[in-house]
This record gives structure tokens, sequence and C-alpha cells, in this order.
């Protein structure tokens, strides 16, 4: 039996990965670890889901760019 670990989002997460891939132009590891807990929380308001599909579209459209560093620095 293969025991998973749940996955938990942060509250205000999402607001603070916006405000940060809009300054840095990038999506950390940790970003998208957050991406990955909000896509299966079911609680996730509209506006919070709408968010992350912005991000995701962004990152499609070359907007964004991914990268292996585990935070962004300022």
């Amino acid at each position: 039996m293969i025991m998973e670990a749940p996955l938990y989002l942060l509250p205000f997460a999402i607001a603070e990965m916006m405000a940060q891939a809009s300054h840095s132009r990038q999506l950390t590891l940790a970003d998208r670890y957050g991406l990955m807990a909000a896509v299966f929380d079911e609680s996730l308001g509209d506006e919070e889901r709408h968010s992350v599909n912005r991000l995701l579209r962004n990152v499609c459209k070359g907007r964004l760019q991914i990268v292996n560093e585990i935070s962004a620095l300022l």
C-alpha cells in the first residue's frame, strides 16, 4: 500500500504567487507545489481558481518562465 502525503494550500498562497510571479516573471519549485495543492483543493474559491488558471495560461503563453529554484528572491 502506497501512503501519500496530503497537500495543503497555505492561506493567501495564490495571491502571493500572483504577486511574486508578476514581479519576477518566474514560477519557482515552491510555486509549482502550491499550484499542485491548489488544483486538488476542492474548497478553492472562484477568484482563486481563476488566478490559478491565469498563472497556468501565462506559463503556456511563455509569459512566465519555469525555474528550478526553490523560491524567488526580491
